[in-house]
């Protein structure tokens, strides 16, 4: 079994900046995609940010420029960087990650439990 521990989260002003970090843990043989997606109240789950294990990085249009994903393979930990937070960057931020398990020959996707981001004067 694989665990997603995210950290990071809580409440900062318009024009604030915020880390989330997420680390994977347990049955580990080697990780592909890692990367986070949102969800705000009443509005469907979205992706933010991935990047895969060879640093490709793919971005919302909404975030461009304002939020980069990074990972420390050695840690098994993605980060999401933000800056210049807005009012609709409020949601509950989900870790995403695909795993592949000792002994398995597939990988298969992994949650976090979500950390809440709340952009707020």
């Amino acid at each position: 079994q694989v665990q997603l521990e995210e950290s990071g989260g809580g409440l900062v002003q318009p024009g604030g900046s915020l880390r989330l970090s997420c680390v994977a843990s347990g049955n580990i043989f080697s990780i592909d995609l890692m990367g986070w997606y949102r969800q705000a109240p009443g509005k469907q789950r979205e992706l933010v940010a991935t990047i895969t294990s060879g640093s490709i990085t793919n971005y919302a249009d909404s975030v461009k420029g304002r939020l980069t994903v990074s990972r420390d393979n050695a840690k098994n930990t993605v980060y999401l960087q933000m800056n210049s937070l807005e009012v609709e960057d409020t949601a509950v931020y989900f870790c995403y990650t695909t795993v592949r398990a000792s002994g398995s020959r597939y990988f298969h996707p992994y949650w976090g439990q979500g950390t809440q981001v709340t952009v707020s004067a």
